[in-house]
């Protein structure tokens, strides 16, 4: 399924982001990820495979400047609230509609001066089988 893509790259297409979004988790230095998160759920399975499913995401940012980590994920969150349709370029969603479960918060300062910030989202999207 290519969601995770679709939605980095819709993200990724937001001008002034002050670093590109990658798939992965956060590195040893200056940051902006998209993972997925445990805790998703089938809402309904159709005879034919076809999936309802609600799933779990994450963007982290980790960076020194803590006002460009805190103003990055905001300006991400009010954007994905607005998002309306993503597409996928496989066959294999169909996109229902994103939550902002969580607002963006700072999640951890490390030894080194970096701080974690971190937005948490739910996507509502049709699995389909191939």
């Amino acid at each position: 399924m290519d969601f995770m893509e679709r939605l980095k790259d819709n993200i990724n297409s937001l001008p002034d982001l002050p670093m590109k979004l990658t798939l992965g988790y956060l590195t040893a230095k200056d940051s902006l990820v998209l993972y997925a998160l445990p805790g998703g759920q089938v809402i309904r399975e159709y005879y034919d495979g076809v999936k309802d499913q609600s799933l779990n995401y994450e963007i982290g940012i980790k960076t020194k400047d803590q006002q460009k980590a805190n103003a990055t994920l905001w300006q991400i969150q009010t954007h994905l609230e607005q998002v309306e349709e993503l597409i996928s370029k496989d066959s294999s969603f169909q996109f229902q509609k994103l939550r902002v479960s969580n607002k963006p918060f700072l999640s951890d300062q490390d030894e080194q001066g970096f701080f974690i910030y971190l937005l948490d989202i739910t996507a509502d999207l049709t699995t389909l089988k191939k």
